[in-house]
C-alpha cells in the first residue's frame, strides 16, 4: 500500500460541502475517493456541462481536472504558510461524452517547494480515457 501524500486527512463530506456557491455546483463536480495518493472525482454529462454539439465540452474537463489537482494540492502544504494556486493546466480530449457520468482521477507527479505537477486522467463510464490532464500548481506562501 502506498504512503499517504495527505497533511491534512481529506475528508469528503467537507470538501463537498464548499460546492454550492462555486462552478463545482453549477457543473455537478463532486468528490467521490480520496485514496492514500490520488483523488477521485466526478462530472455528469448534462445541459450545463455541454458544448452544442451534445457532448462534454473541453473547458467542463478542464474544469474538473484543475478542480481536482487544485484541491489536493491544498492538502498537501501547510495551510497556515502556504496556498496553492493554478499556474498552468493542458488538456487532450481524446473520446466525446453524450451521457453518463465522467470519472477524473488526479496523481501526483512532482511535489516540489514551489510548485506541484499533477496528472489526471478522466474516463468514461465504461472505462474508457476520454481526457488526460497535466496541471502545474504554484505553491505561493501567505504575506
Amino acid at each position: 500500500m502506498s504512503k499517504s501524500i495527505w497533511l491534512h486527512e481529506p475528508n469528503l463530506e467537507e470538501l463537498n460541502s464548499y460546492n454550492d456557491k462555486t462552478i463545482h455546483g453549477v457543473l455537478g463536480i463532486e468528490i467521490t475517493e480520496i485514496g492514500p495518493d490520488y483523488m477521485r472525482g466526478t462530472l455528469p454529462a448534462k445541459t450545463e456541462t455541454f458544448q452544442p454539439m451534445g457532448l462534454i465540452h473541453g473547458g467542463a474537463n478542464v474544469v474538473l481536472a484543475e478542480s481536482l489537482g487544485s484541491i489536493a494540492s491544498n492538502l498537501i502544504v501547510d495551510q497556515t504558510q502556504f496556498y496553492c494556486v493554478g499556474q498552468e493546466v493542458n488538456a487532450n480530449h481524446i473520446r466525446g461524452v453524450r451521457e453518463g457520468v465522467v470519472t477524473g482521477t488526479a496523481h501526483l507527479l512532482h511535489a516540489g517547494r514551489t510548485s506541484h505537477v499533477w496528472e489526471i486522467k478522466i474516463e468514461n463510464e465504461a472505462g474508457k480515457l476520454t481526457c488526460v490532464s497535466r496541471l502545474t500548481m504554484a505553491v505561493v506562501k501567505h504575506s
